[in-house]
């Protein structure tokens, strides 16, 4: 019985990601060939082709994504996209979705002061008990200000495996570690609950001969080590 376990066990970890994948990958190109709605029916790949190819949703949702970033990256598409926030921000309900959106991306993806440039480690939700947080900005407001904090700083806490969802907290920076961590590997620990833990210190590569004469003028190849010298 115990054998039959650990075989169930076994072919559990290796079918179980596989199979999660898979779906996951079958979500996005299905939602992604969604996008194909927007094109002229008689300009629908499997009206041009004769079938249908999965995916292809990709390629037209890059382009329109390119296309719309070409658009609104110069003067007169700013302006538009600032009429067009205007004209949004006096509907009450979009105006809520539409800002929150906005910012939640501007933040994700963006390359400002607004974006998660830093990962902290905090203590939250109790003293003693540690997690990562993003750094979302610096800015003081009322609320800041109001906490009588000197040196604050705005912090947004993923949960998991969701990190879209969370906590904003306002924090001391005296009370909040900065880590050397990269945003990227955060998000992978987060998301994997503890099970993906970056290394530390950095993997770094071997030194090379030029590094090494660098910080001694007087080594030669002659007394470097032979697998450095390869």
């Amino acid at each position: 019985m115990g054998l039959l376990k650990r075989y169930f066990v076994a072919g559990l970890l290796v079918l179980l990601p596989l199979w999660i994948t898979f779906e996951a990958l079958r979500f996005l190109i299905g939602l992604f060939d969604r996008s194909l709605l927007l094109l002229p029916a008689k300009y629908q790949p499997d009206v041009l082709l004769g079938f249908d190819i999965p995916g292809f949703g990709i390629v037209v949702s890059v382009s329109i994504i390119l296309l719309t970033g070409m658009l609104v990256a110069n003067i007169l598409g700013h302006r538009i996209v600032s009429w067009w926030e205007r004209f949004l921000s006096k509907i009450p309900l979009v105006r809520s979705i539409y800002s929150a959106v906005k910012q939640i991306a501007e933040a994700l993806f963006g390359s400002g002061d607004q974006t998660f440039q830093k990962v902290y480690l905090i203590q939250y939700p109790r003293p003693g008990l540690w997690t990562l947080a993003f750094q979302t900005s610096k800015s003081r407001g009322e609320a800041q200000v109001k906490t009588g904090v000197v040196a604050t700083i705005n912090l947004f806490v993923p949960t998991t495996p969701n990190p879209t969802s969370g906590f904003f907290i306002i924090a001391s920076l005296h009370e909040v570690v900065e880590l050397d961590m990269s945003v990227d590997d955060a998000l992978k620990m987060v998301i994997s609950g503890g099970v993906v833990v970056p290394p530390w210190p950095p993997i770094t590569t071997e030194p090379t001969i030029k590094a090494i004469m660098a910080q001694d003028p007087y080594t030669t190849t002659n007394n470097i080590d032979p697998v450095i010298r390869k």
